[in-house]
């Protein structure tokens, strides 16, 4: 074939035919108009009815949950005893400096590293990283340690090891 042009017009592919659809039995008098489109409709309505009815919610039961009471100091007292023989790190903080790299390098032994930290001010207590205390340095049988000056509550400190 050719258009009016003469150019030949390309022959379209074949396209695969859809299934038709399925009928339920008397559906053709139903299209033509007879009698048999109530039972179709019947149908309908009786699948539209057997879903909402699906849709009603079972009640709810009281009592799901059961009453609280009172915590008793020996329940919180038991919960703090599991935790008493972890161990935790504890560092007393001198002081802190920034240093370049060029001048770590060139340290040696007898070397003097200026600290932050002014001499007598309160040195820090932290746990784990945490700040919980501060004090002073004393020496206990040749070996240095510290005297708390200020300390957090013990509510605190449980609080900040729990981060």
């Amino acid at each position: 074939m050719s258009d009016l042009n003469g150019t030949p017009t390309p022959t379209p592919n074949p396209v695969p035919a859809m299934p038709l659809p399925e009928i339920a039995p008397g559906a053709e008098v139903a299209a033509a108009g007879g009698e048999a489109a109530e039972p179709a409709l019947d149908d309908w309505a009786s699948a539209l009815a057997e879903q909402n009815g699906n849709d009603v919610a079972a009640p709810a039961s009281a009592g799901v949950f059961q009453p609280l009471s009172k915590v008793t100091s020996t329940a919180t007292r038991n919960d703090i005893d599991m935790i008493l023989d972890i161990p935790v790190q504890m560092t007393v903080e001198l002081g802190r400096t920034k240093i370049a790299i060029r001048n770590l390098l060139q340290l040696a032994q007898g070397s003097v590293v200026e600290l932050d930290g002014l001499a007598g001010e309160p040195m820090d207590v932290l746990v784990n990283g945490c700040l919980i205390a501060q004090g002073e340095v004393v020496v206990v049988n040749d070996k240095f340690g510290i005297r708390l000056t200020d300390i957090i509550t013990p509510s605190e400190r449980i609080r900040k090891l729990n981060r």
